[in-house]
């Protein structure tokens, strides 16, 4: 099962208003698993930078002036994801700029059922806990100490991490032939394994545990609790 996991760094909040992208950050596994090819591209948003956007990821609009537009890369961009599901952290900010975008140079826009939100996945399996990319880390004990402000591409490879913790953790790598993924993994979700029931045990006492307890409740005190409970005034 081929996935991309992928961030984005962005000028702001609403493309409707004006933000653009400026980097976009691509991984791709299969089976949960990295495959080693990735996407990278920083883009020249054609505007200015809003202090706001460029203490989150410090890219200035002087750095970003010189790369390609998105106009120049999407189609590099599309080559690369292919049909694939696109997993990302927040899923709908990301795939929010990435269709305006597509929309603004005539490309159709990606669906949205293509998109699988680790944020909603972490909610629902973590509820009421911190569910941020950082929090995530942590709970996993995934070093993230690179990361001092957000990049796209060192984002989603710590998210690429995180995916499969929430979709059941390292322990698959240990069944990696494509008959084994295959027996146990259908779209992400692990088969129940058939369930085996054993008739039960009996647990009756002997007559000569019987005999030791009644040997036992005779030495006890006329005032001790077993007799008051047994023998209530």
């Amino acid at each position: 099962m081929r996935e991309i996991i992928f961030d984005t760094e962005t000028t702001g909040f609403d493309p409707f208003n004006g933000d653009r992208l400026v980097e976009i950050g691509c991984i791709e596994v299969e089976n949960y698993l990295p495959t080693g090819r990735n996407f990278h591209q920083y883009i020249n948003p054609e505007r200015d930078m809003p202090e706001g956007a460029f203490r989150i990821h410090g890219l200035s609009a002087d750095y970003l002036k010189d790369f390609p537009t998105f106009s120049e890369i999407y189609t590099d961009f599309i080559d690369f994801i292919g049909d694939a599901n696109l997993v990302a952290h927040n899923a709908i900010f990301d795939m929010k700029f990435i269709n305006w975008e597509l929309s603004q140079v005539g490309h159709k826009e990606i669906p949205n059922n293509r998109a699988v939100d680790t944020l909603d996945i972490a909610r629902r399996k973590f509820p009421g806990s911190p569910n941020t990319l950082d929090a995530l880390c942590k709970r996993f004990t995934i070093d993230n100490s690179n990361r001092v402000k957000h990049g796209a591409l060192l984002d989603a490879e710590l998210l690429a991490e995180v995916y499969l913790e929430l979709m059941g953790g390292r322990q698959r790598g240990l069944a990696l032939d494509n008959n084994v993924v295959e027996k146990f993994i259908v779209r992400g979700a692990l088969q129940e394994n058939e369930k085996k029931f054993h008739k039960a045990r009996s647990y009756g006492l002997t007559e000569i545990e019987r005999e030791r307890h009644k040997e036992f409740i005779a030495k006890m005190p006329e005032d001790a609790v077993w007799n008051i409970i047994k023998n209530p005034q």
